[in-house]
């Protein structure tokens, strides 16, 4: 189920400080002051670096499944895997994260600046979809910013220690 949410302050704090967001996943808000590269994460990225991610136009799928869904994972990286940039960023990769999220209180999300999607399994076509409406969309304060973040996969980053 998709839905819109009222938009909270994008404000810069401290990496690694607790943050609680209003929306689960959360769709705006609080967020570190590093953002994340795009692709797929085998660890819980914490929020706040992927929530900036959400700031510059990008689209956070999310998802946790604590008796595994190993085959819904693996579809969702090949999916991400054909991606392509979207018109503001033509070049580079998609704007989009796979992320494993605890604090997720369904199995599969999808989390844009002000808009989330929620969902019992990984679907390609509804996903496909809500990138599509919201990846680089105006609504994100910070949308037209294309750089490649920090990629938190690399030996030895600073991860608040969740790693």
């Amino acid at each position: 189920m998709s839905a819109s949410y009222e938009l909270s302050a994008g404000v810069h704090v401290a990496a690694c400080t607790p943050i609680d967001y209003s929306t689960n996943p959360p769709s705006s808000g609080e967020h570190y002051p590093s953002w994340a590269d795009f692709g797929a994460y085998d660890f819980p990225l914490p929020r706040g670096y992927w929530v900036h991610n959400l700031e510059h136009g990008a689209v956070v799928v999310s998802y946790n499944c604590p008796d595994g869904c190993d085959d819904d994972v693996e579809r969702a990286k090949a999916w991400l895997a054909q991606l392509t940039a979207d018109a503001t960023c033509s070049t580079g990769p998609a704007r989009v994260l796979l992320v494993p999220d605890p604090l997720l209180d369904v199995p599969w999300a999808a989390s844009a600046w002000g808009f989330t999607l929620c969902a019992e399994c990984f679907d390609a076509d509804a996903f496909s979809s809500f990138v599509d409406e919201h990846v680089g969309q105006p609504t994100a304060p910070e949308y037209t910013l294309c750089n490649i973040g920090v990629d938190f996969r690399a030996d030895g980053t600073e991860t608040c220690g969740a790693k």
